[in-house]
C-alpha cells in the first residue's frame, strides 16, 4: 500500500510528508466531488418528481407508494453496503455506487406507469443508499489520517450540491421534459465520476499505523464488542433525530407559515430554504467548530440550539419570528448527523456507517408521516415541536455518549 507508507512518514514528520500531504488532499477532494454528486443528482430528481407523476398518470396515493421504493432500496443496500466495504474497500464501492446512482436517475423519465416507477426507484434508492454508506466510510477513515474533523466539510458538499442541482433543475423545468433533464443528470454524473474515480480507485484507503498495531478486538482488526454496538446504535438514534427534523421541516415547514401563520406562498417557501441555508452554513464552519469544542460539546450544544431554535419555529406568532426559528434550528442540526456518522465509523467501521445511516435515514422517513398524525390528533405546532424534544433528546444522548469511540471527544 504506498499511500501507507506515505501516511505513515507524514505522520512521523520524516521525509516524503509533503507527497502524503498531497494524496490526502486529493483524496480530500474527489471525495468531497462525490458527496456534491450525491447532492446534486438526488435534488435533480425530486424537483422533476411532478412532471413524472402526471408522465405515469400515478394518483396521489400511488405516488407514494412508488416514492417508497426509492426508502426501501436504499435502507435495505445500507445493510449490506457496509459488508461490501469491507470486502473491496470504501473508495471502490463509492465509484461504483456513483455509477449505478448516475445510470438510474434517468430511468423514472422513461417509466409510463406506476408499478414500473416504483420498481425503477427501486435500483435508484440501492444507489442512493449504497453510495452514502460508502462515501462516508471512506470520509471517516480519511478524517483519521488527516488528524482534523473536517467530516462536516463532506456533508456540507452534499448539501451545496443538492441546493445547485434542485436550483438548475427549477430553472429547466419548464424548458426540457424530464426525460432530457435526467438523461442530462446521467451524463453530468458519469463524467464526474470518470473524473474524480481513478483518484480513489489508484489509492486505498489511509490506514494509520497505530490501527495496524491494534488488538485483535479492535475495530479494524475484528467484530466491535457488544458494548461497542450498543454505541453505535445510540449514535445512529442521534442521527435519526437529526434526519427527523430535516424530513419534517422539508415537508412541512412551508405548510405551517402558509396554514398557521397566513404567510404568502412565496415567503412560506422560503421557510426550507433559510433551513437549509444555515445547515449548509454550519456545516462549512463545521471544522473550526470542532476543533474549538470537540465533538461532545458541538454535539450537545448543536442539540440545545435546535430545540431552541425549533421551539421558536413551531410556537411564534409571527411569520418572521418562525422565519428566525428555523434558521436557528438548521444551524442547531447542521453538524450532528455527520458527528454521528464519524463517531459510529470511528467505533465499529463501515458496518458502524452502515447502522448509523440507516437509523438516520430511517428518521427522515418517520419525520413527515409522525408529524401528520400528530397534526391531525393536536395541531401542527404542537406536531413540530417534537422535532425541538428530539433534538434536546439527541443533545443528552451525546453528551451521555462523551467517553466512546476511539476520536478525541472533549
Amino acid at each position: 500500500m504506498p499511500l501507507l507508507n506515505k501516511v505513515r512518514t507524514a505522520v512521523s514528520g520524516g521525509p516524503g510528508g509533503d507527497t502524503a500531504t498531497h494524496s490526502l488532499s486529493r483524496l480530500r477532494s474527489a471525495l468531497t466531488l462525490f458527496f456534491a454528486l450525491d447532492g446534486f443528482l438526488f435534488a435533480g430528481w425530486v424537483v422533476r418528481i411532478p412532471a413524472v407523476k402526471q408522465q405515469t398518470g400515478a394518483s396521489a396515493g400511488d405516488l407514494g407508494l412508488a416514492l417508497l421504493g426509492v426508502s426501501a432500496g436504499a435502507v435495505v443496500t445500507m445493510t449490506l453496503t457496509g459488508r461490501l466495504c469491507r470486502r473491496y474497500g470504501p473508495h471502490a464501492v463509492t465509484v461504483a455506487t456513483a455509477v449505478l446512482l448516475s445510470l438510474s436517475v434517468a430511468l423514472p423519465a422513461l417509466t409510463r406507469s406506476p408499478l414500473t416507477l416504483g420498481l425503477v426507484l427501486l435500483v435508484f434508492g440501492a444507489a442512493y443508499g449504497g453510495i452514502n454508506v460508502a462515501m462516508n466510510s471512506a470520509a471517516v477513515d480519511l478524517v483519521a489520517a488527516l488528524r482534523r474533523p473536517v467530516m462536516p466539510s463532506f456533508h456540507a458538499a452534499f448539501s451545496l450540491g443538492g441546493m445547485l442541482g434542485a436550483g438548475i433543475g427549477g430553472l429547466l423545468a419548464g424548458s426540457l421534459s424530464p426525460t432530457t433533464h435526467l438523461l442530462g443528470l446521467t451524463v453530468v454524473g458519469l463524467a464526474l465520476t470518470a473524473a474524480a474515480g481513478p483518484v480513489l480507485l489508484r489509492h486505498p484507503s489511509p490506514v494509520l499505523p497505530e490501527t495496524l498495531a491494534a488488538p485483535s478486538g479492535a475495530r479494524k482488526a475484528g467484530k466491535p464488542s457488544r458494548a461497542a454496538r450498543r454505541t453505535v446504535v445510540v449514535f445512529g438514534v442521534i442521527a435519526l433525530c437529526t434526519a427527523y427534523g430535516e424530513g419534517a421541516l422539508a415537508d412541512w415547514g412551508a405548510l405551517h407559515l402558509e396554514q398557521d401563520l397566513g404567510a404568502h406562498p412565496g415567503v412560506a417557501a422560503a421557510g426550507y430554504s433559510v433551513f437549509a441555508l444555515t445547515m449548509t452554513a454550519g456545516r462549512l464552519s463545521g471544522t473550526l467548530l470542532l476543533e474549538r469544542l470537540g465533538q461532545t460539546r458541538t454535539l450537545v450544544a448543536g442539540g440545545a440550539t435546535a430545540a431552541a431554535g425549533m421551539l421558536l419555529g413551531a410556537l411564534a406568532p409571527t411569520v418572521w419570528a418562525t422565519l428566525l426559528g428555523f434558521a436557528v434550528t438548521g444551524l442547531g442540526l447542521a453538524n450532528i448527523f455527520p458527528v454521528a456518522v464519524a463517531r459510529a465509523g470511528a467505533i465499529a467501521g463501515p458496518g458502524g456507517v452502515a447502522t448509523a445511516s440507516t437509523l438516520g435515514y430511517g428518521g427522515m422517513l418517520l419525520g413527515p408521516p409522525s408529524i401528520g398524525f400528530l397534526a391531525d390528533w393536536f395541531s401542527l405546532p404542537v406536531a413540530l415541536t417534537t422535532v425541538a424534544a428530539l433534538a434536546a433528546g439527541a443533545a443528552a444522548m451525546g453528551y451521555w455518549a462523551r467517553n466512546a469511540g476511539t476520536q478525541n471527544v472533549s
